[in-house]
C-alpha cells in the first residue's frame, strides 16, 4: 500500500474546515492535499481491475480513469466559471508530467543505475505526436492574436470571446479528440502501443476482486468530487490569502494534485530501471490531457458554465506548452537519459515556476 494513503487524514479535515468556514487558504491546502490519496486510489482501484480484465480492456480502464481527477476538477471549476483556472491547471498538468514527472524519474533512475536506455523509436514516436500536439493547442491563440492583438493576462479569470474564435477552438477541439480516438482504436485493434501486452510485467503480489475494485473506484470518483467541490470554492480567496495569483495555484497546485499517481508510478518504474514505462507514463498523460482533457472540455462548455471557454491562452501558458514539447521532444531523441538530464527538466520547471509566480 502506498504510503501517500497517510494523507487521507486531510479529507476530514478539509470537509471541517469548509463547513466551519475555516480561512480560505487552509480549506484549499487540506483539500489539496486530501486529492492525492483519493487519485491514487482511483489509481489503484483502476489497475486492479484492469489485472482481472485483461491487457486489452485493462489498458482501455488505465487511458480512460488515467486522467480522472484532473477531469473532476476541471468539470467543477467549468461550472463555476472559472475557466482560465481550468485551463491554467491543464497546462499545469502537461508541464508537471512532462518535466516535474519525468525530471524526478531521469534523476532518481540515473542515480540508482547511471545512463538508462529505451525504445528509441517508441518514445520518439510518442515525443513527436506530443510536440506536434502542443502546436496545435497553441494555434487558435495565436489566431486570436494576430487577429486582433488581444489574449488574457495571467490575472484574468473571466474572458469572453468572440463566436468565431469559440468556433475556430471546437473545430481545433474536435479534430484533436478525432486523431485521438482513432489513434486509441487503432492501437486497440493492433494491439500495439499501450495495448501491447508486456511479457516482462510482474504480476501483482495481490489483485482485488472486480466487485471490490468497483467499489473503491466509485468511493475514490465521489472523494475527488468532495474534494474538488471543496478545492474550487476556495482557490479564489486563498489565492489572495497567500499573496499567489490563481493563475499560479492553478497550474503548480491544482495540476500537481491532480496528478499525484501518476507521479509516483512513473518514478517507481524508473527506479526499476524500467525507462520505457517511465516515459509513456508521462508523456503518454501530457498526450491524453492535451488530445482528450482539454477537446472534452471545450465541448462541455458550451453546455456549463457562463460561456464556451476557447482555447486561447495567455502569453505564459503558450510559452509554457511549446517550451514543454519541444524540450522533451530533444531530450529523448539520444534513446538513453542521465540524471543530469533529469536536473536539467526539474530545473527548468523551478525556473517557470519563478517566472509564472512573478507574473
Amino acid at each position: 500500500m502506498s504510503r501517500a494513503y497517510v494523507l487521507a487524514v486531510f479529507i476530514p479535515i478539509a470537509i471541517v474546515l469548509d463547513l466551519a468556514n475555516a480561512p480560505a487558504a487552509a480549506i484549499f491546502f487540506s483539500a489539496a492535499l486530501g486529492i492525492v490519496p483519493t487519485a491514487i486510489l482511483m489509481s489503484d482501484a483502476t489497475e486492479h481491475l484492469a489485472d482481472r480484465a485483461g491487457p486489452g480492456i485493462g489498458s482501455l480502464l488505465n487511458v480512460t480513469f488515467g486522467n480522472a481527477p484532473e477531469l473532476i476538477i476541471a468539470f467543477v471549476a467549468l461550472a463555476d466559471g472559472l475557466q482560465e483556472v481550468v485551463k491554467a491547471s491543464l497546462v499545469g498538468s502537461v508541464m508537471g508530467n512532462s518535466l516535474l514527472v519525468l525530471g524526478f524519474a531521469m534523476l532518481a533512475g540515473g542515480i540508482k543505475h547511471g545512463r538508462q536506455t529505451f525504445s528509441r523509436r517508441a518514445i520518439e514516436h510518442v515525443s513527436r505526436l506530443f510536440l506536434v500536439t502542443t502546436i496545435v493547442l497553441v494555434l487558435p491563440a495565436v489566431v486570436e492574436w494576430i487577429a486582433s492583438g488581444d489574449l488574457p493576462g495571467p490575472n484574468t479569470e473571466h474572458h469572453d470571446y468572440a463566436t468565431w474564435v469559440e468556433l475556430l477552438s471546437l473545430a481545433v477541439a474536435l479534430g484533436l479528440v478525432s486523431h485521438y480516438s482513432y489513434g486509441l482504436t487503432k492501437a486497440m485493434r493492433n494491439r500495439t502501443g499501450i495495448f501491447e501486452a508486456a511479457p516482462d510485467a510482474e504480476p501483482p503480489a495481490e489483485t482485488w476482486t472486480v466487485r471490490r475494485s468497483v467499489v473503491l473506484l466509485a468511493i475514490a470518483g465521489a472523494l475527488v468530487g468532495v474534494m474538488s467541490e471543496v478545492l474550487v470554492g476556495s482557490i479564489e480567496e486563498a489565492s489572495h490569502a497567500v499573496g499567489l495569483s490563481t493563475f499560479f495555484i492553478g497550474v503548480f497546485v491544482v495540476g500537481i494534485a491532480g496528478n499525484a499517481a501518476e507521479h509516483w508510478v512513473a518514478v517507481v518504474f524508473a527506479i526499476r530501471n524500467k525507462m520505457d514505462l517511465s516515459l509513456n507514463i508521462g508523456i503518454g498523460s501530457s498526450i491524453q490531457i492535451a488530445m482528450f482533457l482539454v477537446p472534452v472540455l471545450v465541448v462541455a462548455s458550451f453546455v456549463l458554465g457562463p460561456h464556451p471557454m476557447s482555447l486561447v491562452f495567455n502569453p505564459y501558458e503558450i510559452v509554457g506548452i511549446a517550451l514543454t514539447g519541444l524540450v522533451v521532444f530533444y531530450v529523448v531523441r539520444s534513446g538513453d537519459t542521465t540524471r543530469f538530464e533529469g536536473a536539467l527538466l526539474l530545473g527548468l520547471y523551478a525556473v517557470l515556476a519563478v517566472v509564472f509566480a512573478l507574473a
